[in-house]
């Protein structure tokens, strides 16, 4: 374990902390075994055991409800103990264990566990990693060390769906659905890059020893423990992600306008891609211009996404739409995380990134539901006229609400 002013005096790659630089090509080699095997699962479901939008809706929020409440516990116990690495190496090892048992799922009752158990693993790392990335960064390129993370972690979907493409096309071709031994050999494959990953995170990177006020103090979960504007921003991201159903519904709305297995897996490509490539440059842009403002850039164009779903009617609308939301991710993901650590003390960000992803996925267990039953009941636009006007209402609730304000540490 080295000091926080150790971590941030070492030899930088590329304007990066090695911790920072590191845990990007973590998560880079982690989110490529992930994309394989978790992003075409909704269709392993719907194609090959026949699952119906509503179960499919409730594996998703299930699993992110359950992450959600491993973050908050992982990140309060990071906080009391004054460690983050080990944490976040247990969660990505079990993650990186659970999804062989993928290769042999035969009804969706496996799939749950399968996934559940992934979603522990993700549970358990990502306060953890999130605060140690905001230790191991001065404040001032604090956008540009998330937005590096984003975007290789993003790289890593590109990869990995780019390898899931080939298969695809090596096994089925055109194919309209997905077939088992396709996903089979998917998964197998998949699981190499998540080993690694494990193994670079123990063997490189460092824990960062904070101060003796904010290292191993008691941390008390109460409504006065943490600053106001994060609660507010709390409130605004619980509206938004009411909306926000799982992207599998995109890729099943895709599947409604006749794109074939290896058109979505190219679709997702392109997806990833522009989402990596803007993720970096988002964040440097909120160092610069302020968190607020590019959030709501994002958000408006998200709203405006969802609503091109609703009304696409052809192959090419939705995959213009399904790239261009890419846009919405790179804008946001690492520069709302960078957002929460301008907001909270140091020694309370584990339990505050515990507190920030346990809202956004547990509001998304009620979000994948009512998706999967306005599907059921008024059609496959539906949701997407559900997300955007809640994205927009969120939009309004970010500019009046969430002050932000000069925090105790940096």
């Amino acid at each position: 374990m080295v000091s926080r002013s150790e971590v941030q005096a070492e030899k930088k790659f590329f304007g990066l902390t090695r911790n920072v630089f590191v845990l990007g090509l973590v998560s880079f080699l982690n989110d490529m075994s992930s994309e394989m095997t978790l992003t075409l699962l909704p269709l392993f479901l719907a194609n090959v055991l026949g699952v119906r939008t509503s179960v499919i809706g409730l594996i998703e929020g299930l699993a992110e409800a359950t992450a959600s409440l491993m973050k908050v516990g992982s990140g309060w116990w990071s906080d009391r103990i004054g460690q983050r690495k080990w944490l976040a190496f247990a969660g990505y090892a079990l993650s990186a264990l659970s999804k062989p048992f993928l290769a042999i799922a035969n009804n969706w009752g496996t799939v749950l566990a399968v996934r559940w158990t992934d979603r522990v693993g993700k549970g358990i790392r990502t306060s953890p990693r999130d605060a140690l990335l905001a230790d191991s960064t001065p404040v001032e390129t604090r956008g540009r060390a998330f937005g590096w993370h984003r975007a290789a972690d993003t790289g890593g979907a590109v990869v990995g769906l780019a390898l899931a493409a080939w298969i695809i096309a090596a096994t089925q071709r055109s194919a309209l659905e997905l077939t088992r031994e396709t996903y089979r050999t998917i998964v197998l494959i998949g699981i190499i890059p998540g080993l690694l990953a494990v193994l670079l995170l123990g063997l490189f990177v460092k824990d960062v020893r904070r101060s003796k006020t904010g290292a191993g103090r008691k941390v008390i979960l109460r409504a006065s423990g943490f600053p106001r504007p994060f609660y507010m921003l709390l409130g605004v991201l619980a509206l938004f992600t009411l909306g926000n159903s799982s992207d599998a519904f995109l890729l099943l709305r895709a599947q409604t306008v006749g794109l074939n297995v290896l058109h979505l897996t190219l679709m997702l490509v392109a997806f990833n891609l522009l989402y990596s490539l803007i993720s970096m440059p988002a964040g440097e842009l909120s160092d610069q211009l302020g968190r607020r403002r590019v959030i709501l850039m994002g958000w408006g164009l998200y709203a405006l996404v969802y609503l091109g779903f609703a009304l696409a009617n052809g192959a090419w609308q939705i995959v213009a739409l399904y790239v261009l939301y890419g846009l919405y991710y790179g804008a946001t993901e690492g520069v709302a995380r960078a957002l929460v650590a301008d907001l909270v003390p140091g020694g309370q960000r584990a339990t505050a990134y515990g507190l920030y992803h346990a809202v956004v996925g547990l509001m998304a267990f009620p979000a994948s539901l009512v998706a999967g039953l306005l599907w059921q009941t008024w059609g496959p636009s539906a949701p997407f006229y559900f997300g955007a006007l809640l994205a927009a209402l969120a939009a309004v609730g970010l500019m009046t609400l969430v002050q932000p304000s000069a925090t105790p540490e940096a």
